[in-house]
């Protein structure tokens, strides 16, 4: 791709992040004036709009952007590792195990804190199960994970509505929430944000090697890439930007699916590009998104799942046939 190009791109992405987060603090069930919102960004203003705006909306669209980064960026992570353009950050089962977990601390009527916990454990063990049953005796395959995944992914599923048919009523609606996703107590951005940094300097840093691992594992060796403990890498760093997003705000699907095409649509291959930029458009689509699920039926809030999914399939849709349509031509 053509560095102009993708200057391009980068500057559209830096308008639209800033819009995007100028609409999530200025809209919900009482709108603030952009001006309103810039003056208690500035720390000056009303006391009530300042705690507004600082202490409950900034935080959650923070929240969003970062779990929208994690996900964009494992998507990108998961196609380089198994060289599949549909794979996507909850195809190795990782969200099934979270939820089996966090569930089940829900029935038993636990606190947040046990929840999050709950849910970061059951998707790394999840993750380190499929891992641990596609390698079996020997090395693990694109494939073999895969299909490992999926398998596990289903029985997960199971293991849910199990769970959901046997908790009592008063419990339903906050697990149902959760299993969609759901911003309302997402007000600790920190540690999503720190990893999606970390993530994003690293992967960029790393870009000439995932540009050669995508290109095949007999190129990469060829040119000297460890393939073997730079495939454990990509696979423990996607795994880790998946668990905490699944902790920090449920399940949301769509974003590391649909992202990566759309930025590898206009920015092609080079990772060097197609890294950011897609933790960039990941980040503004859910606080967009989640600020849609705030305001469309204000005061009552949406699960954000069900918007990025609304978004996400025609796009995805649209993509296909975009790509069918250049195949053929």
């Amino acid at each position: 791709m053509p560095a102009g190009r993708s200057g391009i791109l980068f500057v559209v992405l830096l308008f639209i992040v800033p819009g995007a987060f100028l609409m999530a603090l200025a809209m919900g069930s009482a709108d603030v004036e952009f001006s309103a919102v810039l003056q208690a960004l500035a720390g000056s203003g009303p006391e009530q709009v300042r705690s507004l705006i600082i202490d409950l909306r900034l935080p959650r669209a923070l929240t969003a952007f970062a779990v929208g980064g994690l996900l964009a960026v494992a998507g990108v992570l998961m196609q380089v590792l198994l060289r599949n353009p549909l794979a996507e950050p909850y195809i190795l089962g990782s969200s099934g195990g979270a939820a089996v977990a966090a569930l089940i601390v829900m029935s038993l009527g636990m606190g947040s804190l046990v929840v999050d916990a709950a849910a970061f454990g059951g998707a790394m063990a999840a993750t380190l199960l499929v891992f641990s049953i596609a390698q079996g005796t020997g090395s693990w395959t694109p494939t073999r994970l895969l299909l490992t995944g999926v398998v596990l992914a289903a029985g997960f599923s199971a293991a849910t509505t199990l769970i959901l048919s046997l908790s009592p009523d008063q419990n339903l609606r906050g697990m149902l929430f959760w299993l969609m996703g759901d911003l309302s107590f997402a007000f600790e951005p920190a540690r999503p944000l720190v990893l999606l940094a970390i993530l994003v300097i690293g992967g960029t840093l790393s870009a000439r090697h995932l540009n050669v691992l995508a290109r095949g594992e007999l190129q990469a060796a060829i040119v000297g890439l460890p393939v073997r403990g730079f495939r454990y890498l990509i696979f423990a760093a996607a795994s880790l930007a998946t668990a905490l997003a699944v902790t920090s705000v449920g399940v949301i699907g769509f974003i590391g699916l649909v992202v990566p095409h759309l930025v590898r649509l206009v920015a092609g291959s080079d990772h060097r590009v197609v890294l950011p930029a897609s933790a960039l458009a990941g980040g503004a689509l859910l606080v967009v998104a989640d600020t849609l699920a705030r305001t469309i039926m204000a005061p009552r809030q949406l699960p954000v799942g069900a918007l990025t999914a609304a978004i996400g399939v025609p796009l995805f849709l649209v993509l296909m046939s975009r790509l069918r349509a250049e195949r053929y031509r």
